[in-house]
């Protein structure tokens, strides 16, 4: 391959810029030219390109969102649109396209490797929700937000003897809820891989109370539903004061962690090397720190495995 592009599509996560990086300078490195595709497949289809050099991507390790920007795209879920955007990749001569994002990016990806297009893919979301990496690009600086969040969020409730009700990001994934609540002790984690009843949360928030504690922090999934109803409940059932914290998109932005810019750089990097070895229609991954890559249609089917050993500890330290 002479010329490959890269683009980013969907939510923003810390750590995309860090890929790109990888992609432009894994590629300079091997002789092949680079072009970003700006404003995510709608770009793509608007032939929103431009060459990238090394200069392109100094200083962006450490920021946040993505300088090529993002952008939600119906008309390149139709056959149509993916032709579209297939004719601008070829007017402009390029050879392969490295795709940063989410489940919906990543499948577009898989459709344009169906039309013979070669593509690769590199998981970044916050929520960690897909199968074939232990860790998406995002979700340790995700993570770490809402840790920080909640230390600070605990300080108040401990003063005011108050429950507090967290809810995080994850869309319906519970990863985010699951990790922040056993690193930050909560008394419930609510996710959506696991229906626990309202009455077991109740009798923890009554034990706790009657051994003398001050405060109690619930971290509820967003895909479980609305903090604002859950944390109504919790008041009517208890009499205790209760406070709700929605996070929101707090959690997709700041500069990214060690850990995230490590992962997007071995995984920007192993994109290009599965482009230049004819690994086409791939997903890179890191699974038991071993860069991998499988094949799209693989990642996208099958369900991302949630951790119960460590479901299960959260219950059991929080008795």
């Amino acid at each position: 391959m002479k010329k490959i592009a890269v683009l980013t599509s969907g939510g923003d996560a810390p750590g995309m810029n860090a890929a790109i990086r990888a992609v432009v300078r894994k590629a300079i490195y091997h002789n092949v030219q680079v072009y970003g595709v700006y404003n995510g497949y709608q770009g793509l289809i608007d032939g929103n390109i431009g060459e990238m050099e090394l200069g392109s991507v100094g200083d962006i390790i450490h920021r946040g969102g993505t300088v090529l920007l993002s952008a939600r795209c119906d008309e390149f879920t139709t056959d149509e649109g993916q032709w579209k955007a297939i004719k601008q990749l070829k007017r402009h001569e390029i050879d392969g396209l490295i795709v940063i994002g989410g489940d919906g990016s990543i499948r577009g990806a898989q459709q344009l490797t169906e039309k013979k297009f070669p593509c690769i893919g590199i998981p970044a979301t916050i929520d960690n929700d897909i199968s074939g990496t232990d860790f998406t690009i995002g979700f340790d600086t995700a993570l770490n937000t809402i840790i920080e969040a909640i230390d600070k969020i605990r300080d108040t409730a401990t003063s005011h003897e108050r429950t507090y009700i967290i809810e995080v990001m994850g869309r319906d994934a519970g990863d985010l809820a699951l990790w922040a609540g056993l690193a930050d002790g909560a008394e419930s984690i609510l996710i959506p891989e696991y229906t626990e009843k309202f009455e077991d949360v109740i009798d923890r928030l009554k034990r706790g109370h009657e051994r003398g504690k001050r405060h109690s922090i619930i971290i509820l999934a967003e895909g479980v539903g609305s903090g604002f109803d859950y944390g109504k409940r919790i008041q009517e059932a208890t009499n205790m004061e209760t406070r709700v914290t929605v996070l929101g998109y707090i959690q997709r932005g700041g500069s990214p962690t060690a850990a995230d810019r490590v992962l997007a750089s071995r995984l920007g990097a192993k994109a290009v090397d599965s482009l230049l070895e004819g690994k086409h229609g791939r997903m890179v991954g890191l699974q038991n720190n071993v860069l991998v890559n499988h094949h799209i249609s693989e990642a996208l089917s099958n369900e991302m495995m949630f951790n119960t050993e460590m479901y299960t500890l959260s219950k059991e330290l929080s008795i």
